[in-house]
């Protein structure tokens, strides 16, 4: 199930699922310990002896407000006669999240509604040895295990904290006779629960005759109880309505800090470009870890997660934020990746938000042979990324003391790794983490990297340095020219095995390849290049009612079993938008620029209603795949579409 709009502050973070239940809490670090574990938090509403819980009989619109990480959802019941609308935030400074609550009468009588709040709590992830009970001091429900604290309050017109709850354990039937006796609405007042515990609040409201009444809930987290005390006497003290407001404020001013101007993209391209920044945004820990995504879905099926910091999506995700102008989002994770790299000079495959290791599908034999579990693009691309940092921002001093621990340790190793005679990176696993060997997008990246730590040499006036890393990825160029093109298919091939004086060539197209013209590798009218291209575009856009291009032929990772045979795989977001991107840079002219437009639409078209971009979608009713949102998604469109802005331009003049 999509996570449709999630909140977040750097610190604490919450996700909603389409039903409009919180599925995700995490705290303190973005994308570590899941406090929910990815269940339900259950919402249901109770009037006139009926309660319903969020779900197939409600009419759910899910956004948010413009230019703002506020949601903005509807929410409408037709044999309740309610309507509610809902505005959730996690508070910019404060680690709390708020909801706001306003119900509308439908009818031409005064109503009695009782708004029930389920909390399903597995505090570190897991569900033994916690404690949830009734706190007489702040009148509010309180989970706690170890250092981690969640205080949960409410207000109605008339009072603040809670008058109506429940504590109970997780097994049945206790955990069922809480939802059985809101379904009465009531709850049974029980004051402690410990070992694996759940809890329930009530809030009681009037709804005038086609009025309606207001509510507040909240969840502060902390790490102690005088923690969690104080935040909720803050809330309390400084209103729920004005938090949301100047969260509301915070976001706008941040998101529109930049005037832009994008060309002649279309409306329905450039509402997402905002949505997209602030969506990144909540992705991103403030410690420094750029985090993949953090739906806690793909648990179910992989039985591990997307919320870690890989090099490869945190470098393209802090290259399209310098683009864009927030630079300064991203500084942290710089020194994130310098203390994660490794002595010998490269970042392992993912790391978790706190900079420990995370784990790892990469063996370190392959065919009884020593190799290192890594993927060279991530380490590559951290300096690509650096250097776009630089070029936006100008902070000299900022680079100055990643100049020695993580660009210069960084291209040592990238030009050592070498093989001796072809010049090309020895082998590692490729950006899909499917194959080992030489991938030809690694190489891009390599090459990539190199030349931004040649930029980096020059401007430190180390011109030994430049000459070295420039003239390495110049020999890695010539030896990619010559053993990862293949002359029968008159293309690049996506992959090389060492074989005699060569290689043995992978033919299985693969959207990849565009990085030789996106990484500023090749000219994109390059001969080979263009039918590289030509070809990409052939084998991989799909023939279905939805379209959209698939990463390579026979790609099965999350193919629905509903899908035609003949197409090459599903639909994804950065394929597509790496299409975009290449007839961006190859336009010479206006009319040339237009081709970029469709598949910028093609990506707003199959967005979530709230903005959110899934990995991948459906290839025949475009429903999200994977997880969602994806951070590498996002981040892909606002570099697109400022990349098509900025062409726009200069062809204009």
């Amino acid at each position: 199930m999509p996570k449709d709009i999630p909140v977040s502050n750097g610190n604490l973070l919450f996700n909603f699922d389409s039903d409009y239940q919180i599925r995700d809490v995490y705290f303190p670090y973005i994308g570590q310990e899941n406090h929910s574990k990815g269940e339900p938090f259950r919402f249901g509403v109770w009037v006139d002896g009926q309660c319903s819980w969020m779900g197939p009989e409600w009419e759910k619109v899910l956004r948010y407000h413009d230019d703002s990480l506020v949601t903005n959802v509807f929410l409408k019941n037709e044999s309740l006669g309610l309507e509610l609308r809902c505005h959730d935030v996690v508070d910019v400074d404060l680690n709390v999240y708020i909801k706001k609550i306003e119900v509308i009468n439908q009818t031409d009588k005064e109503r009695h509604v009782r708004l029930f709040f389920c909390h399903d709590f597995h505090l570190y992830g897991y569900d033994i040895g916690d404690t949830a009970y009734f706190d007489p001091r702040t009148r509010s429900i309180i989970h706690y295990k170890g250092n981690r604290y969640f205080l949960i309050n409410c207000s109605n017109s008339e009072k603040d904290g809670v008058d109506h709850y429940a504590c109970c354990d997780k097994e049945e039937p206790k955990r069922k006779e809480i939802w059985e006796n809101a379904g009465r609405g009531i709850l049974n007042g029980n004051q402690i629960s410990w070992g694996s515990a759940d809890s329930a609040i009530g809030i009681w409201l009037q709804a005038p005759p086609k009025g309606k009444a207001t509510a507040y809930y909240w969840i502060a987290a902390g790490t102690h109880y005088n923690e969690v005390a104080q935040l909720n006497r803050n809330v309390i003290e400084m209103a729920p309505n004005e938090l949301i407001k100047r969260t509301s404020g915070y976001w706008k001013a941040w998101v529109t800090k930049e005037t832009k101007s994008y060309g002649d993209l279309p409306k329905c391209v450039t509402d997402i470009y905002n949505r997209s920044l602030l969506i990144v945004r909540t992705q991103i820990d403030n410690r420094g870890a750029i985090i993949a995504a953090n739906d806690s879905d793909i648990v179910r099926f992989g039985r591990d997660t997307y919320s870690y910091m890989w090099g490869r999506d945190g470098a393209f995700v802090a290259a399209a934020l310098a683009k864009a102008g927030h630079s300064h989002v991203c500084m942290k994770f710089y020194g994130f990746c310098a203390g994660a790299l490794s002595e010998e000079g490269y970042l392992y495959q993912h790391y978790n938000p706190d900079g420990s290791l995370a784990s790892n599908w990469h063996p370190w034999l392959v065919n009884g042979k020593a190799v290192l579990p890594i993927q060279e693009d991530s380490t590559a691309l951290i300096l690509w990324a650096l250097w776009i940092h630089y070029e936006n921002s100008k902070n000299i001093e900022f680079i100055r003391p990643l100049y020695d621990k993580l660009i210069k340790k960084s291209a040592d190793f990238m030009a050592s790794n070498r093989d001796p005679d072809t010049k090309l990176p020895i082998p590692s696993y490729d950006l899909w983490e499917e194959r080992f060997g030489v991938h030809t997008y690694t190489v891009a990246a390599v090459i990539a990297g190199l030349r931004a730590a040649a930029n980096f040499a020059r401007l430190f006036l180390d011109a030994s340095l430049a000459e070295k890393y420039e003239k390495t990825s110049e020999e890695i160029k010539v030896g990619l020219t010559k053993h990862l093109y293949h002359n029968g298919l008159k293309r690049y091939a996506r992959s090389g095995y060492r074989k005699g004086a060569g290689y043995e060539l992978d033919e299985v197209i693969d959207v990849s390849l565009s990085a030789l013209v996106t990484l500023g590798v090749l000219s994109p009218k390059d001969k080979r290049m263009t039918e590289t291209m030509e070809a990409i575009h052939q084998q991989l856009w799909l023939a279905t009612p939805v379209e959209g291009c698939a990463r390579y032929r026979n790609d099965v990772y999350y193919r629905p079993d509903d899908s035609p045979e003949d197409i090459p795989g599903n639909p994804w977001f950065i394929s597509t938008l790496w299409l975009a991107e290449y007839y961006i840079i190859r336009a010479e002219n206006l009319q040339e620029l237009q081709k970029a437009v469709p598949y910028l639409e093609w990506c707003a078209k199959n967005a979530l209603p709230s903005g959110v971009f899934a990995e991948q979608v459906h290839p025949v009713n475009g429903s999200p795949l994977s997880v969602s949102p994806l951070t590498w998604s996002h981040s892909s469109f606002v570099w697109t579409v400022l990349q098509y802005a900025d062409k726009f331009n200069s062809l204009k003049k």
